[in-house]
């Protein structure tokens, strides 16, 4: 019996959850599902639309075929604030009293409203008398993990793990390169709300950012463009995408301030790498969320950054022929899903 906790990516439009089981030579896939979220999601404070979002997760998991209760579960990248920090070097018993000095600077709300965490990503064995740590610190106002707490329960769950979408994205698209692997790579997540930047060194984050812009802009100017409802609007962008004929050009044509806004960020991020680490460059973007496999989309990326340009797999660990092909082709969709169905392997 797999005793391991499941993931579940809770989203505006959608609810994702992914189970995962060991097998012989790696990995299986237990059970998937991808169900719409109810109108008011986890934004209502409303004890009626919380029990709906909850009675929807439980639906979800259930027609899954999902049988576990664990579960670790991804906060809304614009509901946390994290940041990579350097530090000086200090040991874990000094780093859990400094690291709140160190939060107060960059969070900016109370820190006794906050639930604070922290990961040591980069910590020398024999430091030089210059040399800094870095630190993954996270910080989520408590009344949203208390809510997420609250509808999980709601839903006969039990909270594992909480984290950011940013570090289950991480997760699912390096916990399989190899360990040696010394490739920089920039993933861009694209959410419905939120657009999240990473920047890795193999699997180790070295760099995360967010802005306020994703699919639901990018909708809206498709929307007001061509008159249609933002639900037309959305089926326009996934039939058509940014470059494909006539449409698809009026539609690049249409969503280029929202897209140019989002490489600007990817260019600044990438000038920050080169100047950190004068001797490396980005190879390779990765473009993930709902919204990175529209047609064009990685083109645009590559011709504008002159960086080679993929689309996200979240599966490639998974043999492909044990995966439904309606799966497959929104892979991009799941890397939230499967970064925390994989937290529990982790070593």
């Amino acid at each position: 019996m797999n005793k391991k906790s499941f993931g579940l990516d809770i989203g505006i439009t959608s609810i994702k959850a992914v189970e995962l089981g060991l097998q012989k030579g790696g990995f299986r896939l237990n059970a998937c599902i991808v169900v719409p979220t109810p109108p008011k999601g986890m934004l209502s404070e409303s004890p009626v639309d919380e029990e709906e979002m909850a009675q929807a997760i439980k639906k979800a998991v259930s027609d899954a075929g999902i049988s576990g209760k664990r579960v670790n579960v991804a906060l809304p990248e614009n509901q946390v604030y994290a940041k990579v920090v350097e530090m000086p070097y200090l040991s874990d018993r000094e780093l859990a009293s400094a690291i709140y000095w160190e939060a107060e600077q960059y969070i900016p709300i109370p820190l006794t409203s906050v639930s604070l965490s922290w990961n040591v990503i980069k910590r020398s064995a024999r430091p030089r008398t210059d040399e800094k740590m870095e630190v993954l610190m996270v910080g989520a106002p408590s009344l949203i993990v208390k809510k997420y707490q609250k509808v999980l329960s709601l839903s006969g769950l039990t909270i594992n793990a909480m984290e950011t979408e940013t570090i289950s994205t991480v997760r699912a698209l390096t916990a399989f390169i190899p360990v040696n692997s010394v490739t920089p790579s920039i993933i861009v997540n694209i959410g419905t709300i939120t657009t999240s930047l990473a920047i890795v060194i193999g699997n180790n984050l070295i760099f995360t950012y967010s802005l306020p812009i994703g699919g639901a802009a990018i909708n809206r100017a498709i929307s007001a463009d061509f008159g249609l409802s933002t639900i037309q609007a959305e089926e326009y962008k996934k039939t058509y995408g940014i470059s494909n004929g006539p449409l698809g050009q009026r539609i690049g044509k249409a969503t280029e301030p929202i897209m140019s806004s989002i490489l600007s960020e990817v260019k600044k991020a990438i000038v920050y790498y080169s100047q950190k680490y004068k001797d490396s460059r980005i190879e390779q973007i990765i473009l993930s969320g709902e919204t990175a496999k529209l047609q064009g989309m990685d083109r645009y990326f590559a011709n504008s950054s002159g960086i080679g340009t993929v689309v996200a797999n979240p599966w490639k660990f998974l043999n492909a022929s044990d995966i439904p092909k309606e799966i497959l082709d929104k892979a991009p969709d799941y890397s939230v899903a499967v970064g925390l169905s994989l937290r529990d392997y982790e070593h």
